[in-house]
């Protein structure tokens, strides 16, 4: 008999896995013995039999709780003087060294320790451990490594309802971390369920913000103080000017009073390299540039309006849209301009309209951004229209030394390389990241990347220039990190890139020298005929009056020409001429005198 199982399963379902499962033993056939087959059998002896046995085991997980760490720093500023000395206070401290080195103990433990310091020192003069023995095949090596650039983080915002990335801001420890402001600029944007929070992000943690800044009202720009880390300042959309302390939580410490903040958004805010870190300063499109005190921001301690007549008129004043200010000026800041014009102030002047010392009419749109060059402080760089432009103040009432080419696309940032004197980066309104080294080429850029489809806000670049953060409409920070060709210095760089732009400025106070003598030329030509600038409508009248004249002139030669023509007659004179000569046949004499008129005329 055939013992057959059929396993039917549809086509579809050929080659999936086995689903194995328990259940009990069941008897599928069971044959009972037939004893006439016996005899066709022989038995054998021993039969084995074979019998496994083992223990039941049982399997259990067990999953710990995982522990929450949080990291935790101390920030070692001042020590060691005692509770009734303040470190701050120098006439203090200064005392209370004076008293300390008066003492034997100080003088023998100076002693003691001076030996051995001595020793030390002397060991280490005897060989540099640091001494390079093949630097110049290294930047050969490293003068062969391409221009490039990628993308080594992401952070994005983290609400549903997107708002735009409108300023970054490194932390000065290391740059580990960095702020971005977002805010919507689009008109009459009324979205539902909008965030006005900005946030600070660690670099080693991007998935989540490490701090969220909670203001009153969108924050346009946020800025780090130099001095004191934990200090951020910001500038609002509806004029007023904030600052926190990230050690006490994304609760703004102190804002500025509606009545005497800014009446436009504030688009630059910096802080001023004072002795006591607590001075700062911001410029909005209202035509205002207010100085505060964050120990009293009652009330801006200092005012100037932005009116280049000089007249000090607010109705006149022009809209700041970009501040730049760099602390080895510290007197002197720029302001660029909705009207496409760039302000360099002075505020140690002493009359406000003193205080407006240059003016350079730049872009045919606003400025976006302007900022110095920090090797060169006097040459500076914006940002406008379709161009970038490089101007020094050297040269006042001029146009600029030094230009990129005109875009399709607007720029919309820009920013110098710390470590190169000649780079600067640009970033465009089709997502596209420019990286120009103008010692290497002038009119196409050294690296173009496409960084997001959507216009990149915002440029910021690290202190060792390597990493550059770039923002977008969509509230997206990308982080770029570029070859090391573009952040490290060269020998002779820096002159090289001194001697072009020196002889760039010389280039253009030459045209402009030579433009001013043109133009005195021609005034002077001008006072000695005075006679030849006669009036417009007198000219007009004597043109016309020569004209009639020639028309009448023409009209007698014509006449003695053809004597019937002056009589008007029809009729022949003595030689037989023909009266009508001249005209078409069949054309009256009467038509055609109207018709030459109309000709004439």
């Amino acid at each position: 008999m055939e013992i057959k199982y059929e396993y039917m399963r549809k086509r579809s379902e050929f080659g999936r896995p086995c689903s194995f499962s328990d259940f009990l033993a069941e008897v599928t056939v069971d044959i009972p013995p037939d004893p006439s087959l016996a005899d066709d059998f022989i038995p054998q002896d021993p039969v084995d039999f074979a019998v496994q046995e083992g223990p039941v085991m049982a399997l259990h997980e067990v999953n710990t709780d995982r522990v929450q760490v949080s990291i935790q720093g101390v920030n070692h500023v001042e020590g060691g003087w005692p509770k009734h000395v303040d470190p701050k206070n120098s006439e203090l401290t200064t005392r209370y060294r004076e008293e300390v080195e008066r003492e034997e103990v100080y003088t023998r433990s100076v002693q003691r320790l001076g030996s051995l310091v001595e020793h030390y020192i002397k060991q280490n003069n005897t060989i540099d451990i640091y001494e390079e023995y093949f630097e110049e095949e290294e930047e050969e090596d490293e003068e062969e490594e391409p221009p490039s650039a990628k993308t080594i983080n992401v952070l994005r915002d983290p609400n549903q309802t997107k708002r735009m990335a409108t300023h970054l801001s490194w932390h000065p420890d290391a740059n580990r971390a960095v702020a971005v402001a977002y805010c919507s600029l689009e008109f009459q944007d009324s979205r539902k369920d909008m965030s006005f929070d900005s946030y600070i992000w660690d670099l080693e943690k991007p998935y989540s913000p490490e701090l969220t800044l909670k203001p009153s009202s969108p924050v346009l720009t946020l800025e780090y103080n130099s001095k004191d880390w934990h200090h951020v300042l910001g500038g609002c959309y509806n004029g007023q000017i904030v600052y926190w302390d990230t050690r006490k939580g994304g609760l703004p410490m102190e804002m500025t009073p509606v009545e005497f903040s800014h009446r436009d958004p504030v688009y630059g805010a910096c802080w001023l390299p004072s002795r006591t870190g607590t001075e700062c300063f911001s410029g909005s499109t209202d035509g205002q540039i207010l100085w505060w005190d964050i120990r009293k921001m009652s009330q801006p301690s200092e005012k100037l309006i932005l009116d280049i007549t000089r007249e000090d008129q607010l109705k006149k004043a022009l809209g700041a849209i970009s501040l730049d200010f760099s602390p080895t000026m510290p007197t002197k800041f720029l302001v660029g301009t909705e009207q496409g014009i760039i302000i360099s102030c002075n505020r140690d002047a002493k009359t406000p309209p003193e205080k407006i010392a240059n003016i350079f009419s730049s872009h045919i749109g606003a400025v976006y951004r302007v900022t110095r060059n920090p090797f060169f402080p006097k040459v500076f760089l914006s940002v406008g229209d379709w161009t970038a432009r490089i101007w020094t103040e050297e040269l006042m009432d001029s146009s600029s030394i030094m230009e990129t080419k005109y875009h399709t696309p607007y720029l919309l940032d820009t920013c110098w390389s710390p470590m190169k004197p000649a780079v600067f980066f640009t970033t465009k309104s089709d997502g596209t990241l420019d990286i120009w080294d103008f010692l290497f080429h002038q009119k196409e850029p050294a690296l173009s990347i496409k960084v997001s489809n959507e216009p990149l806000l915002s440029l910021c670049s690290q202190d060792n220039g390597r990493i550059i953060g770039c923002s977008t409409r969509m509230g997206t920070v990308f982080l770029l990190e570029i070859s090391s060709g573009f952040c490290t210095l060269r020998k002779n760089e820096k002159t090289l890139t001194s001697s072009m732009f020196e002889r760039e400025a010389r280039r253009e106070k030459v045209l402009q020298d030579k433009y001013r003598e043109r133009l005195l030329r021609e005034q002077e030509r001008a006072r000695a005929r005075p006679e030849e600038q006669e009036d417009p409508q007198e000219l007009f009248k004597q043109v016309q009056a020569d004209f009639l004249t020639n028309i009448k002139a023409e009209r007698r030669r014509r006449g003695m020409e053809d004597p019937g023509e002056v009589m008007g007659t029809g009729q022949s004179d003595h030689q037989g001429r023909d009266p009508t000569k001249g005209r078409e046949q069949g054309e009256p004499l009467s038509f055609r005198v109207k018709r030459e008129r109309q000709l004439h005329s």
